[in-house]
């Protein structure tokens, strides 16, 4: 998989440049059969800023690590965990039509 979690790093670079509460900023990292899952959790006040309109920031960050993974010969996934206190609603989950 990637070498020493240089997707890890990356994310929690990119991550904290654009956020207001940078020391909030927790990135966890597992490998499996599957490739690596990055499991990101910030500050309830910075999800928009990590999310932006209809997913763009997030859809911006989840590509940049596809390339850091093929980079590395990994396969790459971010899961960005809703944080405690948040006032949005639940996701629906998506259909094949919608994505």
């Amino acid at each position: 998989m990637t070498k020493n979690g240089v997707d890890h790093e990356f994310l929690e670079y990119l991550v904290k440049s654009i956020v207001d509460h940078p020391d909030d900023v927790k990135v966890d990292r597992k490998v499996d059969e599957m490739g690596v899952l990055l499991t990101l959790r910030v500050n309830a006040q910075d999800m928009g800023q990590v999310v932006g309109r209809q997913g763009s920031t997030a859809k911006a960050i989840r590509s940049l690590l596809r390339i850091v993974g093929i980079k590395n010969n990994a396969r790459v996934n971010l899961k960005i965990e809703e944080p405690e206190g948040s006032t949005r609603p639940p996701r629906k989950p998506m259909g094949d039509s919608e994505r």
